[in-house]
């Protein structure tokens, strides 16, 4: 199955806020949830699905990454949104859940966070430099 085109944080917000079925997956570490942040998804009744592509502390990949998905989102044709830091683990979920067979998966690419600035800061773009909404814990 072919992957669908990356969205950029907006279109990803544009789409939640459009389509009723639109689920958006947040495939960072709980530390990073609890200390980062996460997308408030409340003002278009909706709530972000929390699962780790790796774990933490120790940054070993998922082996229920698959399970729990489909645990949170067991129809193939949903619209999936998968959002990270940056872009990288969420497009490697995006890959894995439409090798699974989920017809409609989605990379939020720049991320969370975002791409690092010449400081080194997650200042470039990304969900929060988009002005989305979002909430630390």
């Amino acid at each position: 199955m072919t992957q669908h085109a990356d969205l950029t944080p907006r279109q990803a917000w544009e789409r939640l806020e459009s389509d009723p079925d639109a689920v958006l997956v947040d495939v960072r570490t709980s530390a990073e949830w609890s200390f980062v942040g996460l997308p408030d998804l409340t003002s278009v009744g909706k709530r972000v699905v929390p699962i780790e592509w790796t774990t933490f502390p120790d940054g070993a990949p998922n082996p229920r990454f698959l399970d729990d998905l489909r645990a949170s989102i067991p129809t193939d044709d949903t619209p999936v949104l998968f959002l990270c830091r940056s872009g990288a683990r969420s497009a490697a979920a995006t890959a894995a859940a439409t090798a699974a067979g989920y017809t409609a998966a989605h990379n939020v690419a720049e991320g969370f966070e975002g791409d690092l600035d010449a400081q080194g800061h997650r200042a470039v773009n990304g969900w929060k430099q988009a002005g989305l909404p979002w909430r630390q814990g």
